[in-house]
């Protein structure tokens, strides 16, 4: 779920990321992104099969293995933290994504708890953020974690239910006006992430930047009223062969037309 970093690559294509702490890396969104990754580093654990996931499809993916287990979270991230600290080189951003759906983790809500912990001893001025597709928003002991947070980063590529479930591919059930209503409810303690491309895949085109898309999405912001959005499009081949960039000129459009709302927008190209 849009991994911050690169872990064990397969040459070409797509990476899993180490666990339970990775990085950090120099982020475009987070500045020096510390990544904590609660799922298996042997493969990956999501309620999406993105087309784009640079962690790879699901089905190639699969993993016997557990979910991290708190203590082993908790022990890594304090170490890293320490020895950053003492190294002059804390992070700006402690950033929970890796390899799937990090709301998933039996442990996420306690492990959301170690970290703001964490930080505020040993890196009080980096944010806590997570990488969330947003299928398990409306859990409430989820709900407190990312509540937390002061970055929680909530996806919504589209708000046409037959693009999502074309191109994020859910493999729980998913409903785009549910989900919107569930991000309004957060009442602008959250933000938006969302992927703009276009190409094709076994058939199927795939384009949400034209004003059929874009329009209906603005209006879902403006429904939702988080206190941020991101836009971003393609940075690294994708599973599925045939996938590309927005163009820059594009996402700008698209961005102006966020911050026309009165939300902030940032942008990756």
């Amino acid at each position: 779920m849009g991994a911050e970093g690169r872990g064990n690559a397969r040459p070409g294509c797509t990476y899993l990321n180490p666990s339970p702490v990775y990085g950090p890396v120099h982020s475009r969104r987070f500045g020096l992104s510390l990544g904590v990754n609660l799922m298996p580093a042997s493969g990956k654990i999501c309620t999406f099969d993105c087309l784009y996931c640079e962690n790879g499809f699901d089905a190639d993916r699969r993993t016997a293995e557990p979910h991290v287990p708190l203590e082993r979270v908790e022990r890594e991230l304090e170490a890293t933290l320490e020895r950053m600290r003492d190294e002059g080189t804390p992070p700006d951003q402690i950033t929970f994504a890796g390899n799937g759906e990090p709301t998933l983790s039996p442990a996420f809500p306690q492990a959301i708890e170690a970290a703001v912990r964490l930080r505020d001893s040993l890196a009080p001025q980096a944010k806590v953020g997570v990488l969330s597709n947003g299928t398990r928003a409306d859990v409430p002991e989820v709900r407190r974690a990312l509540l937390l947070c002061d970055r929680p980063t909530l996806k919504l590529d589209t708000v046409s239910q037959g693009f999502a479930e074309a191109l994020d591919r859910p493999n729980v059930p998913y409903d785009i006006a549910r989900q919107v209503e569930t991000y309004a409810s957060y009442e602008g303690r959250i933000l938006i992430q969302t992927i703009f491309l276009r190409g094709s895949w076994q058939g199927n085109d795939f384009d949400n930047t034209s004003e059929s898309y874009v329009e209906p999405w603005l209006e879902a912001l403006r429904r939702i009223g988080p206190k941020g959005a991101t836009i971003y499009t393609v940075d690294r081949t994708t599973p599925a062969e045939g996938l590309a960039k927005a163009p820059a000129e594009v996402l700008d459009a698209i961005a102006d037309r966020v911050r026309a709302l009165g939300i902030p927008c940032s942008v990756g190209y």
